[in-house]
């Protein structure tokens, strides 16, 4: 099982910028769905962004597209969330999951996809 560890969250103003980290250790297979998702307190856990690993177009929600951008660093292990053009709407805390799974599965399934892997999460705070 692979194990995920983010970063880089922290606390900006509106129309500012963080760019998150999901570090992922523990497997050496090169193709899986990774997605990040975030939760604020009192509401259901969305999903952001996500990408197979193995070869495909990154996939956003709505509510992001334009702002934020999903990328890899096969070489480092490592997932990224740039997000830009900062809302207080997206304050929350936000996971990476991921899951050995298929391409297809991975995004006709989007959101609902089951990841068996999930990080432990960063809180992005943003003021008015």
């Amino acid at each position: 099982q692979v194990q995920l560890v983010e970063s880089g969250g922290g606390s900006v103003q509106a129309g500012g910028s963080l760019r998150l980290s999901c570090a992922a250790s523990g497997y050496t297979y090169r193709r899986y769905c990774m997605g990040w998702f975030r939760q604020a307190p009192g509401k259901e856990r969305e999903g952001v962004a996500l990408v197979y690993t193995g070869g495909g177009s990154p996939y956003y929600s709505d509510s992001v597209k334009g702002r934020f951008t999903i990328s890899q660093d096969n070489g480092k292990n490592t997932l990224y969330l740039q997000m830009n053009s900062l809302k207080p709407e997206d304050t929350a805390m936000y996971y990476c999951a991921a899951d050995q799974g298929f391409r297809y599965d991975c995004y006709s399934s989007s959101w609902r996809y089951e990841y068996n892997s999930w990080g432990q999460g960063t809180q992005v705070t943003v003021s008015s």
